[in-house]
């Protein structure tokens, strides 16, 4: 399987969308300011406790104080608070996490107001995004996430992915880390460290343990509300967690991100390096590679597949539901059975690829066809179930109950990925009246006139529909000719094919738009 990452960038946001075999699987969008993502680290101050929720609300800037329940606190909440207090008292230059003295581990079924109390400053990471009305959920259990390991302060565990199958390499890759770790640190082993040589293990964990450093040195001037340390951008997070062998090419169309992404990897993945590209064609790099047209496709109520059958998305305040329609998909030469579990095992690779690409989070419910025949649900949980694997985000598939609906639960961190398909006609700006198309081209060139006479503008360009564009360069005497000949310049004329019928766009010189 062949994965590609295409990196769109604007001023005031960047889009990353994954392909799997040239198929949209993920779309990302990272605003240039965003605050509040997860895996950055604040210190907070307690603003309430509520026994009754056994959580605790923390003003960490955001306009909704941050929500942190008493099992996000984790069993080392008692030696964090130490560390801080040692930390903010001054000691923040000579203080060693290696040198600490741990506190004992805070009871599972205790009640939070045992441990924190009102207006007291808190270490906590942001483990889930301000989604809707909420804010952003917290956790006091920090972790530093790298390429192959994941560090977490004031533990002494070791654990091993469970992907990782073979037991003698899990052995190996325990008694690496336990030689290299630093005292009272936990260590997760993250399945791409297998078959890694120590020198990367220990490479990737002097990185994360130089974030932990840097936090006790902050926190000792650090004021609440305020950000200490931030999560590694989007793309970088990306990077990390996915990249593999399967990789074929990064492309990205601005510089600056270029030589950040080739920086990156030459730390991770030096023989990798030579997969990122720089974008610097004309045509827009998500149109170049297709991704405007599989997003127009892939978002709004209605999904068609290209066999005809086509699922039906909702979105509730609780909850998600899909409907599988078999549409004109239906073969006369089968029964029904057949025909029912052929649709759901198609729609069940849509569905997985719906869940990746809208990053829907919560509870799912699928409406599949109905199945007479047990054989044939099993079937198709198994198949739904591989076609989940690749999705990163925790989730638990029940198997197809007897009303033949599918329940998913799936990790929700950041907002619904929602795009809107439907647009706003700029030829009659929702009113469903439009000037005579016989004029357009005469408007096109009254503007062309007043640019190039009374503004003196030059080298213009001309962007158009497809049709427009055919119709404006047919024949010998085309209009690019017949304007030469009136205004005396060159005019250049591209189509656009994302562009409405009607709709042109004029740009001077420097490529930028000139709003008439």
């Amino acid at each position: 399987m062949n994965k590609e990452l295409i990196i769109n960038s604007t001023s005031s946001e960047v889009e990353i969308a994954l392909l799997e075999d040239k198929l949209l699987v993920e779309l990302n969008k990272e605003k240039s300011n965003n605050e509040y993502s997860v895996g950055d680290i604040y210190l907070g101050k307690i603003k309430k406790i509520m026994p009754g929720l056994n959580a605790a609300f923390v003003d960490v800037g955001y306009e909704k104080d941050a929500f942190l329940h008493y099992l996000d606190l984790g069993p080392q909440i008692q030696s964090l608070l130490k560390y801080m207090k040692a930390s903010q008292n001054g000691n923040g230059n000579t203080l060693s996490i290696g040198n600490f003295e741990l506190e004992s581990d805070i009871q599972k079924t205790g009640k939070i107001n045992q441990v924190l109390k009102p207006n007291a400053n808190i270490l906590i990471q942001i483990a889930k995004e301000p989604i809707s009305t909420k804010g952003p959920r917290v956790t006091s259990e920090i972790a530093f996430a790298g390429r192959y390991l994941v560090l977490m302060p004031f533990s002494d565990k070791i654990s091993v992915s469970q992907k990782i199958k073979s037991a003698e390499e899990r052995n190996r890759l325990k008694r690496l880390i336990t030689s290299i770790k630093p005292r009272n640190c936990g260590i997760i082993i993250r399945t791409v460290a297998e078959n890694k040589l120590v020198a990367d293990l220990d490479a990737d964990l002097r990185t994360l343990y130089k974030r932990w450093e840097t936090i006790t040195l902050k926190l000792a001037t650090a004021k609440p509300p305020q950000k200490i340390i931030g999560e590694i951008d989007r793309t970088s997070a990306i990077l990390r967690d996915a990249l593999n062998e399967s990789f074929h090419s990064i492309v990205v169309n601005d510089p600056v991100i270029y030589e950040d992404i080739r920086n990156y990897i030459q730390k991770i993945s030096p023989d990798k390096v030579n997969i990122v590209k720089l974008h610097s064609g004309r045509i827009p790099i998500f149109e170049q590679f297709g991704i405007d047209k599989q997003i127009k496709n892939s978002f709004g109520k209605i999904v068609t597949i290209k066999s005809g059958t086509y699922l039906v998305i909702e979105h509730t305040e609780a909850l998600h539901v899909i409907d599988i329609n078999s549409g004109h998909r239906v073969n006369q030469e089968q029964n029904q059975e057949t025909n029912a579990i052929e649709v759901n095992l198609e729609a069940a690779t849509e569905v997985a690829r719906q869940l990746r690409l809208r990053d829907m989070g919560g509870i799912i419910v699928i409406d599949f066809i109905d199945m007479t025949q047990g054989l044939n649900r099993r079937k198709l949980f198994e198949k739904l179930r591989d076609e989940m694997k690749r999705d990163r985000a925790k989730h638990s598939i029940l198997p197809p109950s007897k009303f033949g609906l599918v329940q998913i639960t799936r990790q929700r961190v950041r907002p619904e990925m929602n795009v809107q398909i439907l647009e706003k006609c700029p030829s009659c700006e929702g009113t469903g009246e439009i000037r005579p198309t016989i004029l357009l081209v005469d408007d096109i060139e009254n503007n062309l006139g007043y640019l190039i006479r009374e503004q003196n503008e030059k080298k213009l360009s001309l962007v158009v529909h497809p049709y427009v564009y055919a119709y404006l360069t047919y024949g010998f005497f085309t209009y690019r000719w017949k304007w030469w000949r009136k205004f005396g310049q060159r005019i250049s004329i591209r189509k656009q094919n994302s562009s409405h019928f009607l709709e042109y766009h004029i740009f001077n010189k420097n490529g930028d738009e000139i709003k008439m």
